[in-house]
């Protein structure tokens, strides 16, 4: 297909309803332009010619968060089942003609999100426009491929959390910490669900969150803008909008006091600690670079507070850690630590608590917040240099934020950041009473005391 000079492209653009961007400090930045079509699909291009090579990336609000007790992980399934056929299109046929046109794909899934990912060359464009929009339009719920796939998700499950001991960690801590937010749903589904998964259930599902206006594409690579918009008008504006889909309006209650779980498995090699706080912050929130950059003073690299205590000093662990996550509603900071086989727990909960009130007690030092302010910085502008990144950082900035080029506010964000904010955010939430505690232990190292607590982290399922 004929590529539009880049040239020639502004007053198409402009007669389109395309609104184009200003210049920004990001490199290229000035050459994004967006479109929201008439049935709600919100598109953006990042036009980038330094490689011939180009990605698609859909963005369906939709997670977990949008189920709720007899559905759970159906955003999951239909991670699985997006790729199973259409009524145009038999199971593996997707793929099969994406390769041929020298393409590849993935997906994933989160509380919040489910993302398609597209790689391909330029002159793929077409085809993936063609694949996207029919499979968005047309899924077929073959009841075969519907129990075949409820197959691969439970089996999935049982090696990821049922067989492994940090997956189950994640799955029990993550349904403590929340009592009445749908963020207790684990993103790959509970057992039964999973079981009694009904093809109505996935009808009714697909057409409520996998629609044009709970969307947002992103396509960033060798492409011309005015070319991406032709082929959305041809294979993407047809589609009908759809009702918007519930709201999810439960907050979840402040916490009371610390909650303690500890789990016993007999095929468990080495303990693990965890606590999981309430961060009381969303994606969204103006404070949640200073809780990024909190989470990366304490556990980014081999300098960080709680490698350097627990692994380094003590020996207590052989790996410590903290993410942040990072959703449409408040979620949880995490900070564990794995330990050796035979490793204290008690100890290691011990040297987290003092590691994290110091920072409460004596805040961090303007050196410290400096370096994790590089280090953000550094991830911020190496994202910016790939296709995926510049896909990815859009995407999540236009969905959280509702504005794609918030994406480029980070520098400025982080450099606003102050010791004192930094202190401030961890006494806030470092708190024992806001904290869900946990221990994963061997059934053999096992004891009457259950002091000691175990770790937790965020349910996100990987690709398919």
């Amino acid at each position: 297909m004929r590529l539009f000079p880049l040239a020639c492209t502004l007053s198409l653009l402009l007669a389109a309803g395309v609104q184009a961007q200003p210049a920004d400090a990001v490199p290229g930045s000035d050459a994004i332009v967006s479109k929201t079509l008439a049935n709600g699909l919100k598109i953006i291009v990042w036009p980038d010619h330094d490689i011939p090579s180009a990605n698609y990336y859909t963005f369906y609000k939709v997670g977990s968060r949008n189920e709720h007790a007899g559905i759970t992980g159906l955003a999951h399934f239909f991670e699985h089942m997006m790729f199973n056929g259409t009524t145009r299109r038999a199971p593996g046929e997707f793929d099969r003609t994406m390769e041929a046109a020298g393409g590849s794909n993935n997906a994933s899934t989160s509380s919040d999100l489910t993302i398609y990912t597209d790689w391909f060359p330029p002159s793929a464009l077409a085809t993936i426009f063609d694949l996207e929009g029919d499979r968005m339009a047309h899924l077929a719920f073959d009841p075969k491929v519907v129990e075949s796939e409820r197959e691969v998700v439970y089996s999935e499950r049982r090696s990821s959390v049922d067989n492994d001991s940090m997956g189950t960690l994640m799955e029990q801590m993550q349904a403590s910490a929340f009592l009445a937010h749908p963020y207790q749903i684990p993103t790959i589904g509970w057992p039964s669900d999973i079981e009694h998964w009904t093809i109505g259930d996935l009808q009714r599902f697909f057409k409520t969150y996998y629609a044009p206006n709970n969307a947002v594409l992103v396509v960033a690579g060798d492409v011309q803008p005015a070319q991406v918009f032709q082929l959305a008008d041809k294979y993407l504006a047809t589609l009908p909008r759809q009702p918007a889909p519930p709201a999810v309006t439960t907050v979840e209650p402040e916490q009371l006091g610390e909650r303690r779980i500890v789990i016993e498995r007999a095929d468990a090699q080495s303990p693990i600690v965890a606590f999981a706080f309430h961060s009381g912050l969303g994606a969204g929130s103006k404070d949640f670079p200073v809780l990024e950059l909190l989470t990366t003073l304490l556990a980014q690299g081999q300098s960080s507070r709680l490698h350097q205590r627990l692994v380094e000093r003590e020996q207590a662990a052989v790996s410590a850690g903290a993410f942040a996550e990072a959703g449409f509603d408040p979620g949880l900071l995490w900070v564990y630590a794995l330990l050796p086989p035979g490793g204290d727990p008690a100890r290691a909960e011990a040297l987290l608590d003092d590691e994290l009130s110091k920072i409460t007690r004596e805040g961090v030092t303007a050196a410290e917040l400096e370096k994790a302010r590089n280090l953000k910085l550094a991830q911020f502008w190496r994202q910016m240099a790939t296709i995926n990144g510049k896909s990815q950082l859009l995407g999540e900035a236009e969905v959280f934020q509702g504005d794609y080029r918030k994406a480029f506010d980070a520098p400025a964000a982080y450099a606003a950041v102050t010791p004192a904010q930094v202190q401030a955010l961890a006494a806030k939430i470092l708190r024992r009473q806001n904290r869900t505690t946990g221990l994963l232990q061997p059934v053999a190292a096992a004891s009457t005391d259950t002091s000691a607590t175990p770790p937790a982290a965020t349910q996100t399922e990987g690709a398919r």
